[in-house]
């Protein structure tokens, strides 16, 4: 309540006369909080609440301009108190892209944030954004062991398991690393697209990296929280692939080899995303993201039983979920 009653004393100073009504907006997995400000005229803004000793709002920013100076449409910045943490942000309203999707809208808003990512990639600059190199990657892969199979399933590793564990993690790696680089929001999928004019609204982004070109489009079409029928999915990929080529970005020339790049990119989100859910339960005490865990976990072991280099993985996967091992793994 202390922080709200300095945000309403913050609007009044920077609008005298005029009384705005907060009413929550959202929150996040951080510890950063959204409110709705809404005016007797019924004009509205977000206000982002981010106590500086905990969230700093330098990246965002910092993302924020790179992005709508690409041309798409994120929260425009209206006023900031960086001393207290509170910007002033436009309202790309309240409908994300996973509450509205229906069977009449669904190509076309996949079909935007298409549009919208390929503008963000072609804007794309060295030096801008934090690398997504190797620390980072197996930092996030390492969230697995620590949290999903330690914390979450309460299972220690034998040395042997821990050999295949960091070897399926060199290969990955190995082809992560050797994908062409460009901006990454690194969480672009349906809970963080609004359906908005001009659409889609992009949020969440304060994370952006500079790294491999396919990341953000398993975020989109491997989507934790939705699951489409994989003809479909293939055929939205083919659809960036294509469009990809023709805005000179530097994706793979053959769509297997993309394909595969695509494949290997969802394995290593899915290992930390497992990771990352595990986390925010266990340390966090949210329990909001444990029901997304199985769509995950599925999508992870799918990749896996298509690609021979990935059989070991899949095999302690086995292991971990107390399935019996399969006779004949392909490796």
């Amino acid at each position: 309540m202390e922080r709200q009653r300095k945000i309403e004393n913050w609007l009044g100073d920077l609008y005298p006369g005029r009384h705005f009504i907060l009413t929550p907006a959202s929150a996040d997995a951080s510890f950063r909080r959204y409110f709705r400000a809404t005016d007797g005229a019924g004009a509205t803004f977000v206000v982002m609440d981010a106590p500086p000793q905990r969230e700093d709002c330098a990246p965002w920013l910092h993302v924020q301009q790179l992005f709508e100076a690409a041309g798409v449409h994120v929260p425009h910045v209206h006023a900031q108190d960086l001393a207290h943490g509170f910007l002033l942000l436009s309202d790309l309203g309240a409908t994300t892209y996973l509450n509205a999707f229906s069977a009449d809208n669904t190509r076309a808003l996949y079909d935007d944030a298409i549009d919208a990512l390929i503008r963000i990639q072609c804007a794309s600059r060295p030096d801008e954004l934090p690398v997504y190199d190797r620390a980072l990657l197996k930092r996030e892969l390492d969230l697995f062991p620590d949290w999903y199979i330690a914390r979450h399933l309460n299972i220690t590793l034998t040395d042997a398991q821990q050999k295949t564990l960091a070897t399926a993690f060199d290969k990955i790696l190995a082809v992560n690393l050797a994908e062409p680089q460009v901006y990454v929001h690194r969480d672009y999928h349906s809970r963080n697209l609004m359906v908005a004019s001009p659409n889609p609204g992009i949020i969440d982004f304060q994370d952006a990296v500079y790294g491999p070109i396919s990341y953000d489009l398993v975020s989109l079409f491997k989507d934790a929280y939705v699951q489409w029928p994989e003809e479909l999915v293939l055929d939205w990929v083919v659809r960036y692939w294509q469009k990809a080529r023709q805005a000179g970005l530097p994706v793979r020339a053959d769509f297997g080899e993309f394909y595969r790049d695509y494949e290997w990119m969802g394995v290593q989100r899915h290992i930390k995303v497992l990771g990352i859910f595990a986390r925010l339960w266990h340390r966090d005490g949210k329990d909001g993201y444990l029901k997304d865990m199985p769509l995950v976990m599925s999508y992870l072991r799918t990749a896996c039983e298509r690609y021979r280099d990935l059989g070991p993985l899949l095999k302690l996967l086995d292991e971990l979920e107390g399935r019996q091992v399969q006779v004949g793994y392909t490796f």
